[in-house]
C-alpha cells in the first residue's frame, strides 16, 4: 500500500475522460486546454456516464466506460447528475465500489483571491470510500413505506487500509498529524471497531502524531480553528460531510479538488454539482477540475507539470480574472486564458 500514488506508466498514458453533465463539458474543455499548455503528457479517451450516459447509451454507467477505466487505470471526471429520491443510483458511488476506490482524498487549502473566512487553512480529508452507510444495504420494513432501514457496514479490513493510507499519505506529504474522526461514544460497535483498528494501525507509524475526535466536536473545531488539523481520516458518511465542510472553509466546492484511489485504478473528479442553471453559458468555474487534474498528474508521475498547473490556477485566482461565483466577472475562457498566461515559464 502506498499513499504517494505516483503510478509508473508509459511515456504518454491514456486517460479515460468523462466530461459529465451540465457544466461538465465546459470545465472539461478548459482543463484540457490548461493541461496541454502546461505540457502534460496525456492521451484522452472520451466516455460518458450519468444523465449523458442515459441519453447517448441508454445507461448511466455504460459498459464501454467501465471497460475504458479498467483498461487505462486512470480517469478524469466532471460532475454527474443523480436523481434525488428515485431514478438511477449514484454513478459516483457505483464507480468507487466497482473499482474498489477505497480512499477518497480531498485536500483543501486557502487560495489568495478566493473569498473565505480564513487565511491559512491547509489540510487533507481522507475518507473511506466503499463501506459504511453507503454500502447500499437498505430496505423498507413492514408493509407499505412506513419505515426504512439502512445498514452501516464497517470492516476491520476497510478500516485498516484507510487509516494506513492516511498515515502513509501524511509521511509522503510531509504532514505531522493524523486525526481519526468517529462517533464511537454512541455507535460503540461499528464506530468502535473503526477506532480500535485505527489505534492499532497508528502504532506502526510512531513518526506521525495520532489522535481521535468525536465527529460533532470535530465540526465545531473546524469552524472555530481549522488550523489545528492536518490530515483527517474517517468513515464514509462523516467523510462526505466533513470534506464538504472543509471545502467551505476555503471558498466552496468550486475550488476543491478530489481523487478516488484504489490499488488498480484511480478517478479524479470535480466534486461540485452539475449547475444546470448556468450550463452552456460559458461562465462556469473550472478551478476544481483543474486542481483535480493536477492531482491526477501527480498520480501519473508528472509532478512538475502538476505543480505548474497549480501555480497557474493559484496565480489566476489571485488576479483580476476570477469567475462570477468567486466575485469576478470573467467567463470560463478568460479565466482559463489567465491560468495559461500564469504558467511558470
Amino acid at each position: 500500500m502506498t499513499a504517494n500514488v505516483e503510478a509508473k506508466v508509459e511515456e504518454t498514458p491514456k486517460v479515460t475522460l468523462i466530461a459529465g453533465d451540465g457544466i461538465g463539458p465546459e470545465i472539461t474543455r478548459a482543463t484540457q486546454r490548461l493541461l496541454a499548455a502546461a505540457g502534460a503528457r496525456v492521451t484522452w479517451e472520451e466516455q460518458v456516464a450519468g444523465v449523458t450516459g442515459v441519453e447517448r447509451a441508454g445507461d448511466p454507467l455504460p459498459s464501454a466506460t467501465i471497460e475504458s477505466i479498467a483498461r487505462n487505470k486512470v480517469a478524469l471526471k466532471g460532475p454527474l447528475g443523480t436523481p434525488i429520491g428515485g431514478g438511477f443510483r449514484s454513478v459516483n458511488v457505483a464507480l468507487r465500489q466497482h473499482f474498489d476506490l477505497y480512499a477518497n482524498v480531498r485536500p483543501v487549502r486557502t487560495l489568495v483571491g478566493v473569498p473565505s473566512r480564513y487565511t491559512d487553512v491547509d489540510l487533507i480529508v481522507v475518507r473511506e470510500n466503499t463501506e459504511d452507510i453507503y454500502s447500499g444495504v437498505e430496505h423498507y420494513v413492514g408493509p407499505g413505506r412506513n419505515a426504512a432501514e439502512s445498514i452501516a457496514i464497517i470492516t476491520r479490513h476497510g478500516s485498516e487500509r484507510i487509516v494506513a493510507y492516511a498515515l502513509e499519505l501524511a509521511i509522503a506529504r510531509g504532514r505531522k498529524k493524523v486525526t481519526l474522526v468517529h462517533k464511537a461514544n454512541i455507535l460503540k460497535m461499528s464506530n468502535g471497531l473503526f477506532l480500535d483498528v485505527g489505534r492499532e494501525v497508528a502504532k506502526r507509524y510512531p513518526q506521525i502524531a495520532f489522535n481521535d475526535m468525536i465527529v460533532d466536536a470535530t465540526c465545531m473545531k473546524l469552524v472555530t480553528n481549522p488550523t489545528q488539523f492536518d490530515v483527517i481520516v474517517t468513515m464514509n458518511l462523516f467523510g462526505d460531510i466533513l470534506s464538504d465542510l472543509t471545502a467551505g472553509l476555503v471558498g466552496g466546492l468550486g475550488v476543491a479538488p478530489g481523487g478516488n484511489i484504489g490499488r488498480e485504478a484511480a478517478i479524479f473528479e470535480a466534486v461540485h454539482g452539475t449547475a444546470p442553471d448556468i450550463a452552456g453559458k460559458g461562465i462556469a468555474n473550472p478551478t476544481a477540475l483543474m486542481l483535480s487534474a493536477a492531482m491526477m498528474l501527480d498520480h501519473l508521475g508528472q509532478g512538475s507539470v502538476a505543480d505548474a498547473v497549480r501555480a497557474g490556477v493559484t496565480a489566476a485566482l489571485a488576479g483580476p480574472h476570477r469567475t462570477g461565483d468567486l466575485g469576478g466577472d470573467a467567463n470560463t475562457e478568460r479565466f482559463t486564458d489567465a491560468c495559461i498566461a500564469a504558467l511558470p515559464k
